[in-house]
């Protein structure tokens, strides 16, 4: 569920740094995670978000809460890094799901992983019988993939994969909370991704950068602008989100806003064709906030999650 977005706080580039021998210790020896998933379309959505988490990033945070799991990447922004937050309910995956945090209290489990391992391991058992994924404790903490492989003979094979994860103690759990809703000026639904993806990719050969400006009346324009050239793409009648309790209250930017006014943003052309490549998910519906010259916030929206990444405005 969609929450006010508050652009995150520059972070430390490396979370190693700030782990303890003590800290990690001390929850490895309380932390427990066990899921199973049997059904094949069930395994093959999964893979799918992993896949399109590594395409957006090297390394996240993996948070697991006893009805949900979070892919974090919470970037510095001030230095023009993209944040992340991924959200999957378990129920929408696994057929089986146990998990025992830190305390009853802190009953969660953060875990920096690799997406691409992660992924990389999940490919080669989407055909499986059934699949677990436990945290175990082998030369360090591991996420252990388990499968079943059906063979040509009436035995199983099992094939295991161990992806190596660092443990996040619980001091710097604080990093990693749903962000909220920022007080955006605009929210409007985006074109089909693959046809704005051809038109980035387009546009990269270009420039290294991209406007994307969008007003209240569904119309968005994509276009760069260099000394030797202008190019602009024009999408009309793309919709704006109804944004409920939220659009009437508090956003009272958008309110007084004149439906022709364009709100717009500058990104890095590379990130956001970074966000279009990786789109394995085929959502919904997908949509973007642009904060008025500092934020490009993308949303896409699945049965099965819903993924929020934030792009800087650049000057």
């Amino acid at each position: 569920m969609l929450k006010k977005i508050i652009l995150p706080e520059a972070k430390s580039d490396e979370i190693h740094n700030k782990l303890t021998s003590k800290d990690i210790l001390l929850q490895k020896l309380k932390m427990k995670f066990r899921g199973k998933v049997i059904d094949v379309t069930c395994l093959n959505n999964f893979s799918r978000v992993i896949t399109t988490i590594s395409k957006l990033t090297k390394v996240c945070v993996l948070r697991l809460t006893p009805t949900n799991l979070f892919f974090v990447l919470s970037g510095k922004v001030t230095n023009g890094g993209v944040s992340m937050w991924c959200e999957l309910p378990q129920a929408n995956f696994f057929d089986e799901y146990q998990m025992e945090g830190v305390s009853a209290e802190d009953n969660d489990i953060c875990l920096e992983v690799t997406p691409e391992n992660f992924s990389r391991a999940l490919k080669t058992v989407q055909n499986a019988k059934a699949v677990k994924i436990k945290l175990t404790k082998k030369h360090c903490p591991c996420l252990t993939i388990v499968a079943e492989l059906l063979t040509l003979s009436s035995f199983s094979r099992v094939v295991t994969h161990d992806v190596p994860v660092d443990v996040i103690p619980r001091r710097l759990w604080h990093e990693f909370k749903e962000p909220s809703m920022p007080d955006f000026d605009v929210s409007i639904y985006l074109p089909p991704l693959k046809t704005m993806k051809n038109v980035v990719d387009r546009m990269k050969n270009l420039s290294n950068f991209l406007v994307i400006e969008a007003n209240l009346n569904g119309e968005m324009n994509l276009k760069i602008e260099t000394d030797l050239v202008s190019v602009t793409t024009h999408f009309k009648d793309l919709g704006n989100p109804p944004w409920g309790d939220y659009a009437s209250q508090g956003s009272t930017l958008s309110q007084n806003r004149d439906s022709e006014t364009m709100a717009e943003a500058r990104v890095d052309i590379k990130k956001l064709q970074q966000f279009l490549m990786g789109q394995q998910v085929n959502p919904s519906k997908a949509m973007c906030n642009i904060v008025h010259e500092r934020v490009l916030h993308l949303i896409l929206l699945h049965d099965d999650m819903t993924l929020q990444y934030f792009i800087p405005a650049v000057v």
